[in-house]
Formats: structure tokens, sequence, C-alpha cells
């Protein structure tokens, strides 16, 4: 089978391609539920996010360091009714 050529108008030179899905047809409702494969990527909201999520990272990080040292203090009573911090201690021990 024989394609008939493309009219001059449908013809695209090498410089007129647009890469990936911007260039290709789609519908409406295809481009609304697909934002992030046709807007062109932002680099200084890239970067301020990669820097708070990096900054929520440590801090979850932070958090869970300081919980693992508190873990075996209490707070005791001696005889003399003066408070202290004391770590806890096992009978096995």
């Amino acid at each position: 089978l024989m394609e008939a050529p493309l009219p001059p108008h449908e013809i695209e030179t090498p410089g007129e391609r647009n890469p990936g899905l911007r260039g290709a047809r789609t519908t409406t409702l295809f481009r609304a539920v697909n934002p992030e494969l046709f807007i062109k990527p932002n680099k200084p909201v890239m970067a301020f996010g990669l820097v708070a999520i990096t900054l929520c990272v440590a801090y979850l990080g932070y958090l869970h360091a300081t919980v693992e040292n508190k873990k075996d203090l209490y707070e005791a009573v001696d005889s003399e009714g003066s408070k202290y911090m004391r770590r806890k201690t096992s009978k096995w021990d």
C-alpha cells in the first residue's frame, strides 16, 4: 500500500518538533488530569521544595534521636525529698 504524501503545511522540520507530550494531540481532560506532563519545570520552586523536604526529614530525625536519649530517664525522688533524673535499670542487670 502506498501512503499519500503529507500536504506541505503538515510536514515537520526538525527544529519545529516539541519533545515529549507537549507536542502531542491530547484532550483537555487528559491535560487537566495530568498537568505535570505539560507544565515546564520551575527550578526555583523545585529547589525550595527540595530544601523544605530535607529540613522536614532532618527535623523528624532530630526528634527521633532526642526521644531515644530521653527514653531511659525518669524523675526519681530520694529519701530527703529532692528530685533528680535517673536512668532506668533492670533487676536483671
